[in-house]
């Protein structure tokens, strides 16, 4: 019986051992499982627009820069982990209506994006070279400037405005870090095994623009606990809007969300 119990340890902790180094070195198929577009794929909207490649070490970011003939503002705007451009741009007609240039760009292996994420840091530093190719554009127009992170991008956009300091910043289903969340989604697993923390809780309150905090109550992927456990570290201006009856991918359709958005955008 003991020699039993022995060897259905010794399995159990083989088990265990295998399924934490499947989680270590796959993290980035699990956390970044964008889609891809041919090389040719042409993008087409009812307003004005480029297609931009920003050069990054050892690849090329895919970005659109949708503008208007008098713009009021600009939007940074990073996406969550899934899709690509061509699903992330279905909603522009929203920029028009508020006015607003809109900059978007696909994270390393996704859509026409060359390259693979490999780091947290490479991360980081994509988003500051895609902001940096656009923001030198704006810097003599005297208009705001608003970086916009929705899910998985929010973590990215938290460390980008508290280093720029744009004049506002959108979170839009935040999390407090993808430690708690991968210790939600497997709970035995480690900690040291999260290779992309994005700790959004220990930089919001380094944030010293005004910060928009907006969250679907009925989140499943990301629950809304997560921006209520936001709030109190945010130091600068903060308006917070729960958004009842949104999930994680709808909440962009709620009428409330787009009229706060727009007031808010407006208001700058």
């Amino acid at each position: 019986m003991a020699k039993a119990l022995i060897g259905l340890s010794v399995l159990a902790l083989l088990g265990y051992a295998v399924v934490v180094a499947a989680l270590y070195f796959a993290q980035e198929k699990i956390l970044f499982p964008g889609s891809k577009l041919p090389p040719d794929y042409k993008f087409s909207f009812n307003q004005p627009f480029r297609e931009v490649n920003v050069a990054v070490p050892g690849a090329s970011l895919n970005a659109l820069h949708i503008t208007q003939p008098s713009p009021r503002g600009l939007l940074f705007f990073i996406h969550g982990n899934g899709g690509d451009l061509s699903t992330w741009t279905t909603g522009v007609d929203f920029y028009r209506k508020v006015n607003y240039d809109l900059f978007i760009f696909d994270y390393r292996g996704y859509g026409k994006s060359t390259g693979k994420i490999e780091s947290e840091a490479q991360l980081h530093a994509d988003v500051r070279a895609a902001w940096d190719t656009v923001a030198q554009q704006y810097r003599d127009r005297n208009i705001p400037i608003v970086i916009y992170g929705r899910s998985r991008g929010t973590g990215l956009a938290v460390q980008l405005a508290r280093d720029v300091h744009p004049d506002l910043v959108v979170l839009v289903s935040s999390y407090a870090s993808l430690i708690a969340a991968s210790q939600r989604a497997f709970p035995i697993v480690p900690r040291w095994v999260v290779k992309y923390p994005l700790r959004t809780d220990t930089l919001i309150s380094d944030i010293k623009s005004p910060i928009m905090l907006i969250h679907g109550k009925q989140d499943e992927l990301i629950p809304y606990s997560d921006s209520e456990q936001l709030r109190p570290l945010v130091r600068s201006p903060l308006e917070y809007l729960l958004v009842e009856g949104a999930g994680h991918n709808d909440i962009h359709q709620f009428p409330v969300y787009l009229e706060a958005l727009e007031a808010k955008l407006k208001s700058l």
